[in-house]
C-alpha cells in the first residue's frame, strides 16, 4: 500500500455500541438478500442491471486477489527491443504476451499488462471479410492499436495468472510506492533467467521491471520446445477472449449447428523471393499448391465427409477462391454473419479471435500446419522452418522430379 500522511482526527461524540451493531447486522443482510436475488433465476431488476452489477462484483473480487508483488515487461508487447517501431501480428504477440505471463506464475507475482495493442495495418484490411459490393477492397480500419479489453476477458485471464493493467489506478500506486520503498521498491533487470528472478535476492521486492529478449519477448520461453516446460497452452489466450466476442462466437455456432472447420493461410506465407539466378524460392515450398482448393479436397477427403457443413477461415484475397470446395461441402464464411458481427467487430485481429473461438468448436478441425503431431493439417511444410529458401512444388509431378 502507498505511504500516507496521516489524516487529522477531530472528536466526534461517541456513538452508541448498540446502535453500530444495529447498522451493521442491518447492511450484511441487505447483501445477502440482495446477492440471493441476483442469483434467482426469475428476479429482474432489470436484468440487465443485475448482469451489470454482477460483473462490477466480479471485477472487484479479481481486484482484490491481486497479489502484492508485481512484473512489468513494457508499455508495448515485444517493446523494448527490434519491434518497438514495427507491429507484429496477432499470433506473434501472443506468443510474447504468454511467454510473459508464464513468468508471471512461476514467479507468483501480478503482470502489468500493456494497456494497448498495437494492430499491424497488413493483417487490418476489409477484404477479409470476404465482403463483395461496392465496398473498398482495400480499405482499413483506422485504428492502429486497440484497447488489450477489447481483445481479453482480464477478469478470466486473473483467475489463472493476475493482471493489472498499466493505465490502472493500481499501477500507479505501484509506481509511488516502489518508489518510497528505495531499495526495496524496484529492480531493473536485464539478461536474467526466471529461475534467477525466484531467487531469495529478488523474493522481497515489491516490482520487477524486466528488460525482456530485445529480439522479441517470446525469446524468453526458449525450451518451448520442450513440451513440458509449457505452463499456458497455446489455446489459453484464444479462449481468453473479451466477453462480446465470445458471445458472438456462441451466436454464430449455434447458427452453424453441427460443422467442421478449416483455417487456410495463405498471403503473407506463400510469398517468393528471386535467387541470384532469377528463381523463385519459397520458405514453404509446398503452401501455395496445399492451399488451393483441388489439393485441400484431397487432403481433408479422409477427415471430413460429403455433405457437411464446413467453416472457413483464411487470409486468402481472391473472393471466391474457395467456391469449388462446394461441389462437396456446404460453405460458411464470416461474412455470412455481418449482421453479428459488424456491430462488435471493429479490426481483424477481433475477427480472427472470433473465427478461432468457432473453430476451436468444430467437429473437425484443419488447421494450415501442425502446431503438434496430433494436429491435422492442410500441409506437411513446417510452420517454423530453417530460414532454407526452397524452390516451390505446384503440382503432385513437381514433387517426384
Amino acid at each position: 500500500m502507498a505511504i500516507q500522511s496521516s489524516p487529522k482526527y477531530h472528536k466526534h461524540k461517541p456513538r452508541s455500541p448498540i446502535l453500530i451493531v444495529v447498522i451493521s447486522i442491518s447492511a450484511i443482510l441487505f447483501l445477502y438478500l440482495l446477492s440471493t436475488l441476483i442469483s434467482t433465476p426469475g428476479f429482474s431488476f432489470s436484468s440487465a442491471g443485475a448482469l451489470a452489477l454482477r460483473k462490477v462484483m466480479q471485477s472487484r473480487y479479481h481486484r482484490h486477489q491481486v497479489l502484492d508483488k508485481y512484473l512489468y515487461w513494457g508499455d508495448r508487447i515485444d517493446c523494448p527491443g527490434k519491434h518497438c517501431d514495427s507491429c507484429e501480428g496477432l499470433g506473434h504477440q501472443e506468443s510474447s504476451l504468454r511467454c510473459a505471463l508464464e513468468e508471471a506464475m512461476y514467479l507468483n507475482r501480478t503482470f502489468v499488462m500493456p494497456s494497448r495493442m498495437c494492430i499491424n495495418p497488413i493483417h487490418n484490411k476489409k477484404w477479409i471479410f470476404h465482403q463483395s459490393g461496392n465496398s473498398n477492397s482495400e480499405e482499413r480500419w483506422a485504428a492502429s492499436s486497440c484497447a488489450m479489453d477489447s481483445f481479453y476477458d482480464l477478469d478470466l485471464i486473473s483467475e489463472t495468472v493476475p493482471v493489472i493493467l498499466d493505465n490502472s489506478k493500481m499501477w500507479y500506486r505501484v509506481l509511488l510506492t516502489s518508489m518510497k520503498l528505495g531499495n526495496r521498491g524496484v529492480a531493473h533487470v536485464e539478461g536474467v533467467s526466471r529461475t534467477e528472478l525466484n531467487s531469495s535476492q529478488y523474493w522481497n521486492l515489491l516490482l520487477i521491471n524486466r528488460t525482456a529478449s530485445p529480439l522479441s519477448w517470446f525469446m524468453e520461453c526458449k525450451d518451448r520446445n520442450n513440451r513440458s516446460a509449457i505452463t499456458l497452452p497455446y489455446s489459453f489466450l484464444p479462449s481468453m477472449a473479451a466477453a462480446k466476442l465470445r458471445d458472438a462466437a456462441d451466436k454464430i455456432i449455434g447458427l452453424l449447428g453441427d460443422y467442421d472447420a478449416i483455417h487456410v493461410r495463405r498471403g503473407d506465407k506463400i510469398k517468393t523471393r528471386k535467387d541470384r539466378f532469377g528463381v523463385d524460392r519459397s520458405l514453404h515450398p509446398h503452401l501455395d499448391r496445399d492451399t488451393r482448393p483441388e489439393f485441400i479436397l484431397q487432403r481433408i477427403d479422409k477427415w471430413v465427409p460429403p455433405g457437411r457443413t464446413l467453416f472457413i477461415a483464411s487470409n486468402e484475397r481472391t473472393l471466391g477462391f474457395f467456391s469449388p470446395l462446394s461441389v462437396r461441402y456446404n460453405l460458411a464464411y464470416s461474412s455470412n454473419y455481418v449482421s453479428i458481427l459488424d456491430p462488435v467487430v471493429e479490426n481483424n485481429y477481433q475477427l480472427f479471435m472470433i473465427e478461432r473461438l468457432i473453430m476451436m468448436k468444430a467437429k473437425t478441425f484443419i488447421r494450415t500446419f501442425k502446431e503438434d503431431d496430433t494436429d491435422l493439417s492442410l500441409t506437411d511444410d513446417p510452420k517454423k522452418n530453417t530460414k532454407i529458401w526452397q524452390k516451390p512444388v505446384y503440382t503432385l509431378e513437381e514433387e517426384g522430379s
